[in-house]
């Protein structure tokens, strides 16, 4: 089966929307390369024929993320680390004045390329997608920099997150409506 044609509202309930750091600097061996999902989200995807008249919006809001699992480090990842990254996280990202992630995309087609705001700064990326049947994956880089986001540091700058994090998702789409 593939991805029907037509506006489909996807959510939570209809996949993951991960986000993947790492680390740098001296001290990376000190932390962790962390998964965080997004909780509260939210997809208007419209599937046309031909493909490139098709359009996909998303909004994430920043309350929603949520940090799911930290691999390296020198200790395991503990619920109160877990909620200060959050707490930290939601600071960096200015929170109350901006609590949305926005994505439009701005052609679709083997890629599909749009918009993403972040702290009201608008930057172009590019989206790599596969479909599979129902399902469709994919996954983006996002240099935290070209938004104006300083990766946090600590340790004075020894534990340093890479400025790159990968943006991925999973996400099944409902089945097409029977015409009969």
């Amino acid at each position: 089966m593939a991805v029907p044609e037509g506006t489909h509202e996807l959510g939570p309930d209809d996949g993951r929307l991960l986000i993947r750091t790492g680390r740098s600097g001296l001290g990376r061996r000190a932390g962790h390369d962390l998964t965080i999902e997004a909780t509260r989200w939210t997809a208007a995807v419209t599937v046309r024929e031909p493909l490139e008249e098709s359009s996909v919006e998303v909004i994430v809001e920043v309350d929603g993320l949520e940090v799911r699992e930290g691999t390296g480090g020198v200790k395991p990842l503990t619920d109160q680390d877990r909620a200060d990254i959050g707490r930290n996280l939601r600071t960096v990202l200015d929170a109350r004045r901006h609590p949305r992630i926005m994505f439009r995309s701005t052609a679709v087609g083997e890629d599909v390329e749009g918009d993403l705001a972040i702290l009201d700064v608008v930057k172009p990326v590019r989206v790599r997608v596969v479909v599979e049947g129902d399902r469709v994956h994919g996954d983006a880089v996002v240099r935290q920099s070209r938004w104006g986001i300083k990766p946090y540091s600590a340790f004075f700058g020894a534990l340093r997150l890479a400025d790159d994090v990968e943006v991925a998702f999973d996400l099944r789409f409902p089945p097409a409506e029977d015409p009969h």
